[in-house]
């Protein structure tokens, strides 16, 4: 199975090389124009000099089953239509495009190719918080926080607070009946976002704090009595009484606890099984980011 990554960044790297180089069916090949940064990773990979290729027009030369997109979000609509015109199911990192009409155009055209298009919302893989699809989500809880990161509010938005809100639509036990949005912006940068979805019987809240003095990620679901709170994906505490804790064991591989192995495995099983896969709901996600975007710049004009 020809699989190829293009894009060498830090969550190429770190996240997804590590599992896509360890599979035995998986006949790797790397592209980047950055040729020092091509040559150090695909060395370390112990890659062959035909599997590293400093264009998109050599890679999809070799007739590829499958390819994974981590280059720069500003590129993604440029080589996501590449790639589906080619025919080559596509599994992109969140969000599609920065621009709602670019994600639209092109999830129309993978459903109009019936090519597989998959975005990568790891966090509904990962252990911790997909076991809170089993808990009562009376009350949903997800906090994700950062240091001194006040940004552009469309750029923060989708490319950061889009986990919380693809979260908070995963976990909605029900439909979403209101949407409300609260946020501070000084000097166009947006310093914390609020986000409420509510439905029948249940409200999920969203808050992303870009000056909150800690590196954090926090999500809590609660309904019956109970509670279960995820700690930086690492930490499962539930609570009924006396708190029971769960920790990452020592031997579990960072990947696996945030749901990246997961979702890669799934994405290729899919191919390997001739299943299309379809971004619909995931569009779905970009549409709210895209209220949740417009409702901030109102509050800032």
């Amino acid at each position: 199975m020809k699989v190829g990554c293009i894009g060498l960044g830090d969550i190429a790297r770190k996240a997804y090389l590590p599992v896509l180089g360890g599979l035995p069916d998986v006949e790797l090949h790397l592209q980047t124009r950055t040729p020092a940064t091509l040559a150090r990773v695909a060395d370390g990979l112990h890659l062959p000099e035909g599997r590293r290729h400093q264009d998109l027009d050599s890679l999809l030369d070799e007739g590829l089953d499958a390819a994974f997109v981590h280059a720069p979000t500003v590129v993604h609509p440029e080589i996501v239509t590449r790639l589906l015109e080619a025919g080559v199911p596509t599994y992109v990192d969140k969000p599609l495009a920065y621009e709602l009409a670019d994600s639209e155009r092109l999830v129309a055209l993978a459903e109009e190719r019936e090519v597989s298009l998959a975005v990568g919302f790891n966090r509904r893989y990962a252990p911790g918080y997909a076991q809170c699809a089993d808990h009562p989500r009376e009350l949903i809880l997800m906090q994700k926080n950062r240091i001194g990161l006040p940004e552009e509010p469309r750029s923060m938005i989708l490319d950061d607070f889009i986990h919380v809100v693809d979260t908070l639509r995963f976990l909605a036990p029900g439909p979403v009946d209101d949407v409300t949005v609260r946020a501070r912006v000084e000097d166009g940068l947006l310093h914390h976002v609020v986000l409420q979805l509510s439905g029948a019987g249940f409200t999920a809240l969203g808050v992303m704090n870009r000056l909150s003095g800690s590196a954090e990620e926090i999500l809590e679901v609660s309904g019956q009595d109970t509670k279960r709170q995820v700690v930086n994906l690492a930490e499962v505490i539930d609570h009924k009484g006396q708190p029971t804790v769960r920790r990452r064991g020592d031997w579990v591989p960072v990947a696996r606890q945030r749901g990246i192995e997961q979702v890669v495995m799934a994405f290729l099983d899919a191919v390997r099984a001739g299943k299309p896969l379809s971004a619909r709901d995931a569009l779905a996600t970009h549409e709210l980011c895209e209220r949740v975007v417009r409702a901030v710049q109102e509050r800032a004009a």
